[in-house]
């Protein structure tokens, strides 16, 4: 009787929490089926990775705390994953679909990625994480709204646009892949597409008068890129989730990995009129357009396209002006201002310099002198069943070495939960760098030109820096950043331009709490894949697992 009397309690605990969860935050359900096609975006057919058969994949639209389910049926013939750019998979980075987290959806087969939006508003993108897949396609628009009733520090907008900009190879990815795995660098790119479009093949349609929001994210393989409409000014209002003081400008650096929002107000003479998007800090200056086009147009885009900004010195002082807006609320009522970020001890600081060499005859790229190579078994699923040999904590270390020489290794680095860490990224090259942090959004506190010292603090915004994943980091110079480590998981930390994060300029953050509770971290999905060593391994905590997930 006891026994029947459990499995009834059980019954109604998983049917209770279902119910509540439910009823608080809803779900919403996509299936994506993921093929290769033909596609010609610069006019030269390419293999392409499409979902439902669209390229760019389809936008998903939420709002803060749902859940989002995605059904991912991979019909490729080789292994594919998806992860979230921005995302912070709160508690669980099972879902992160990275390989350190993530087994890859193997050919033929599905998985169901389960996500909660937790405490998020803002512009993102995900993308195909394995391989070269980026450089094929596989990538879309992911906006979280605000939920009803949380004030927005804008009026709403007659109309609200995905703008995805990138640089793009007509060469195949796995052409790409194969010069990368020789050892050797990629060629330059050969053009920029918007929308997954060459030059004024997109369209954006606008009502006179009225103002329409942009949610411009730059999901291209390695080039920073300027955005701007001739005869238009743009209003900065949202960066990666985060309400900026509202500034006007007339273009916008992006860098790989980053998504703004802008304002854009239809307010000139009824014609088209172009959007233009070109490479910054390249040797080979690409360009392309897109049209905005008046319903009442009487006239088509001609002429060229407006020049963009070709100095340094213009995108460092853009980045250092954008402000979070204090007294707007985020995905709380609270203002983002409420969390006093700048006067938190710090409780260590970690110095990561980037650097390049050859190892073994072949090209490798390194952060404090680790260049990345991948384990057999995700690096999270090894952590959870206690599985040794696969990584190691503290194979890399908080400060560039003294020599040049670069080790090969599976990179994984120690935090303790809760600590708050002053990370800052060092760039002795002359190109621009770009950074993600997977599973946080950190305060831009400084970036300057030259070496960073102690010093350096002295000119730290600790009031209102904006609060992002994705930073750049100039030639030659320092980016500093705060980051309250508040989620427990392994988090990949890497370089935007995709062929060096390719070539092991990326490690691991594990985040760690020796307290095993649901409070901090979610047991591993009950779905998961397990592959390599994790392979015919059980769930340690099944009961846990199906009442616990973010329902």
């Amino acid at each position: 009787m006891k026994g029947i009397m459990w499995h009834y309690l059980v019954v109604a605990i998983i049917c209770g929490v279902a119910i509540v969860g439910s009823a608080e935050d809803p779900y919403r359900f996509f299936t994506w089926n993921i093929t290769y096609a033909d596609i010609s975006p610069l006019g030269v057919p390419q293999q392409g990775i499409l979902i439902n058969g669209q390229f760019p994949g389809p936008d998903i639209y939420s709002v803060t705390n749902d859940n989002i389910i995605i059904n991912v049926f991979n019909n490729l013939p080789e292994p594919f994953l998806l992860s979230w750019n921005g995302i912070q998979q709160r508690k669980n980075s099972f879902e992160d679909g990275v390989f350190g987290t993530t087994c890859p959806i193997p050919p033929g087969k599905n998985f169901t990625y389960k996500m909660q939006m937790k405490d998020q508003i803002g512009s993102f993108y995900y993308f195909p994480s394995l391989a070269f897949h980026k450089a094929a396609g596989g990538f879309g628009g992911f906006r979280i709204l605000s939920r009803p009733g949380i004030p927005v520090p804008f009026p709403e907008p007659a109309g609200d646009f995905t703008v995805l900009i990138g640089d793009w190879y007509k060469t195949n990815h796995k052409v790409l892949q194969s010069i990368l795995d020789k050892g050797k660098m990629l060629m330059s790119p050969d053009g920029i597409l918007i929308n997954g479009r060459g030059s004024n093949d997109s369209r954006f349609t606008v009502e006179p008068g009225k103002t329409y929001r942009l949610r411009i994210s730059n999901v291209g393989i390695r080039d920073s890129l300027n955005f701007r409409i001739e005869g238009h000014s743009m209003k900065l209002v949202e960066v990666e989730g985060t309400h900026t003081v509202q500034t006007t400008i007339t273009s916008l650096d992006v860098h790989v990995g980053q998504s703004y929002s802008v304002l854009v107000t239809a307010d000139q003479p009824p014609q088209d009129y172009y959007i233009a998007v070109s490479t910054r800090f390249s040797t080979k200056l690409l360009t392309t357009t897109a049209v905005l086009h008046y319903t009442n147009s009487a006239k088509p885009v001609s002429g060229p396209p407006p020049p963009g900004p070709t100095d340094l010195p213009f995108s460092l002082n853009q980045a250092r002006s954008i402000r979070t807006n204090l007294t707007a609320s985020g995905p709380r009522p609270n203002p983002q201002g409420s969390y006093h970020y700048g006067k938190i001890n710090v409780t260590r600081t970690i110095i990561l310099a980037s650097t390049a060499g050859i190892v073994n005859g072949k090209q490798r790229y390194a952060v404090n002198g680790v260049s990345f190579i991948p384990s057999d078994t995700p690096m999270k699923l090894a952590d959870y069943f206690n599985i040794e040999g696969v990584f190691r904590v503290g194979s890399i270390s908080d400060n560039p070495p003294q020599g040049k020489g670069i080790n090969l290794d599976t990179s994984v680095m120690g935090a303790d939960y809760r600590a708050f860490v002053e990370i800052v990224f060092e760039n002795r090259e002359n190109i621009v760098q770009s950074w993600h942090l997977d599973g946080y959004a950190f305060f831009l506190v400084g970036m300057d030109g030259g070496t960073w010292t102690s010093d350096s603090r002295k000119q730290y915004n600790l009031v209102d820096a904006v609060s992002r994943s994705t930073t750049q980091v100039y030639p030659n110079s320092w980016t500093a950043v705060y980051v309250a480590l508040d989620n427990v998981g392994m988090w990949n930390l890497r370089s935007e331009y995709w062929a060096r994060q390719y070539l092991g300029q990326q490690y691991y953050l594990r985040v760690y709490t020796p307290v095993k509770s649901v409070r901090d971290e979610y047991p591993i999905p009950s779905n998961a894949l397990l592959c390599g060593r994790a392979q015919g391994r059980k769930n340690k905590h099944p009961l846990l697992i199906t009442n616990t997930l973010t329902f």
